[in-house]
């Protein structure tokens, strides 16, 4: 049977159905929302993508947006703090056009990285996160140094756990444990610094989406028109889309660089 936006719109109605709740369908940007009805706080779906995870993995495609739907509804009811929970504190990379602020307008927590990327910060609630936003920190008296300072030091803490590949004398490096902070291993410059280290010509980073980190060795031009493709091909597939630019990483700064086919990269 061939999925369409009004059939996926129908199962998710079904599937999240609550009084608490409203639905909506925007036509013309063929997106789904549901939201408190008392808040007003909710999430925005765009239906072809979840049409399309449909068409290569069925109705686990389905379950798994329907679970990450709830648990995202649930966070949105519920108050946090992060007295006691300084162990699931840690940064996260998001894309220089993520939102800045809360559907209620309250400022979330950031700071600059890259010309393409920012980080905020989150609690780490198991199947899903919180964001850090002002209201929080002042509630409890945080700086924004200190959240920096605890986030750093639990990410630090991770394992990092990767997969080689080589392709015509590139090596590839995979950071993928699904975790939700693989992107943030950008921000551990220890691991940075050791991957260099061994590297034998450039040293490239690139974080697509939140849920993978690639380093790659870059020892000539094909391998640069391997890592421009592959980059491309997570940053579509990612369900949070952070850059489609790789990294080059050198005298440890991050610079955003396009890569040319068939050319080395311009920064």
């Amino acid at each position: 049977m061939k999925m369409t936006s009004q059939k996926m719109k129908s199962i998710l109605e079904e599937r999240l159905s609550d009084s608490n709740y409203t639905v909506s369908y925007n036509r013309e940007k063929d997106t789904f929302r549901i939201e408190w009805k008392s808040s007003k706080q909710g999430v925005t779906i765009k239906l072809p993508t979840i049409i399309g995870k449909y068409n290569e993995r069925g109705e686990e495609a389905i379950d798994e947006i329907v679970n990450h739907i709830q648990e995202s509804m649930k966070i949105m009811n519920q108050s946090y703090q992060l007295d006691g929970n300084e162990k699931n504190l840690y940064p996260v990379i998001r894309a220089t056009s993520f939102p800045t602020k809360t559907k209620s307008g309250m400022n979330l927590i950031f700071k600059e990285h890259t010309a393409e990327t920012r980080i905020f910060y989150a609690l780490d609630l198991g199947q899903s996160y919180r964001l850090v936003d002002e209201g929080m920190l002042e509630g409890e008296g945080w700086t924004r140094k200190r959240i920096d300072e605890v986030a750093a030091f639990n990410l630090r803490s991770l394992t990092n756990d990767y997969k080689l590949d080589s392709v015509a004398e590139n090596d590839f490096y995979f950071f993928a444990k699904q975790d939700g902070f693989d992107a943030s291993r950008i921000l551990n410059e220890a691991l940075l610094e050791e991957m260099k280290a061994k590297s034998k010509g450039d040293l490239t980073i690139a974080v697509p989406h939140q849920d993978v980190m690639i380093i790659a060795d870059i020892q000539n031009n094909t391998g640069y028109d391997i890592l421009a493709q592959m980059t491309m091909k997570f940053f579509a597939e990612g369900r949070i889309p952070i850059t489609s630019l790789p990294f080059i990483y050198e005298d440890q700064k991050l610079t955003p660089i396009f890569i040319l086919a068939k050319n080395k990269p311009e920064k």
